[in-house]
């Protein structure tokens, strides 16, 4: 029985909590893992002994899935980062290049939006603004799920796409870029410091869907924090108290990201990035004329189905990217 005293500091019994949870997602799929193991190999001394074609097409099923559980139970190991368990939140910003990159970058929310969907993962769109024509002139998502962080840092950088335009009366093939930022959800656990002093704080009007709400009420919040230059936004909510306290949440989680940056001597580089959205800067192309290829530029994967890939199936890119670079891997 746990001790009174356990439930009088909640802040330590929650972390207590959590570790437990986290050691058991770990523990469980091994022990499942290890008992298949040992069917499989009673199953195929019995096998030799008394030949059964049946069986054994049914003993090759369960080790190609026994297979299967320790490729996604290795992978899990590379995700022992500080921040890989926690949730994310992922902006995207379209290039220049006007209608075309917007519309690519609205292109990225669905593929992320997508893969999460794959992955049981929840998707709150936290920020959304439309272009003029098509597209959007940047989102940003949280993104709630299994190490949801630790998978998608693998898509922090600049994505390219070649296709020929919609937008084009001509049908000429155009380029466009988009970026993509990813930050770690900062938890309630984790102390970052706002100086009220040093934000800038702008009330509008959502856009989008909502009826009379959206046109009369003035509840979307941005915030910039003056010293670093970072601006992070939320319109999801009708009331503008909850909208500025989501996009304080953001903030802070931005803030987190950006320290942490700084210590590990990786600010420059993600600056960099950050305003550079163009040629010689892309981690990935995604080609669809005049051949369909998407080709990540750091593992030097290639998949062919721009189409799947575009529809959320981007986890053999992420694997790539993990074994690759390990649970230390920074865009």
């Amino acid at each position: 029985m746990a001790d009174p005293s356990f439930w009088d500091h909640p802040d330590k019994a929650r972390e207590d909590i959590q570790e437990a949870n986290r050691l058991k997602r770990w523990v469980k799929p091994w022990g499942e893992l290890s008992q298949k193991a040992a069917e499989l190999e009673e199953l195929a001394d019995l096998l030799q002994d008394e030949p059964d074609p049946g069986l054994e097409d049914d003993w090759s099923r369960e080790l190609e899935g026994l297979a299967k559980g320790l490729d996604a139970l290795e992978l899990r190991t590379m995700l022992q980062g500080e921040e890989d368990a926690k949730d994310a939140i992922v902006t995207i910003q379209p290039g220049a290049g006007g209608t075309e990159s917007q519309d690519w970058a609205e292109m990225l929310v669905r593929m992320y939006t997508r893969w999460a969907e794959r992955r049981d993962c929840v998707v709150n769109v936290l920020d959304l603004q439309p272009g003029e024509e098509a597209g959007i002139k940047g989102a940003t998502l949280e993104i709630k799920g299994d190490h949801a962080y630790g998978y998608l840092k693998a898509e922090k950088g600049v994505h390219r796409l070649v296709r020929i335009s919609p937008f084009d009366a001509q049908a000429r093939r155009h380029t466009s870029f988009a970026s993509v930022f990813v930050y770690p959800l900062v938890d309630d656990g984790i102390e970052v410091e706002i100086d009220e002093s040093d934000l800038r704080i702008d009330t509008y009007r959502a856009s989008g869907a909502g009826g009379q709400h959206v046109n009369k009420t003035d509840s979307a919040v941005r915030l910039t924090h003056l010293p670093t230059g970072i601006v992070v936004a939320c319109q999801q909510e009708r009331s503008q108290h909850k909208n500025r306290s989501t996009a304080t949440k953001m903030l802070k989680a931005a803030l987190y990201e950006h320290a942490l940056a700084a210590q590990e001597k990786e600010k420059a580089a993600l600056e960099a990035t950050k305003t550079e959205i163009g040629f010689g800067h892309q981690i990935r192309s995604y080609i669809f004329q005049p051949y369909t290829m998407v080709n990540d530029h750091r593992t030097e994967l290639k998949i062919g189905d721009v189409h799947r890939v575009m529809d959320g199936d981007i986890d053999a890119f992420i694997e790539a990217y993990l074994k690759k670079f390990g649970a230390g891997a920074a865009a």
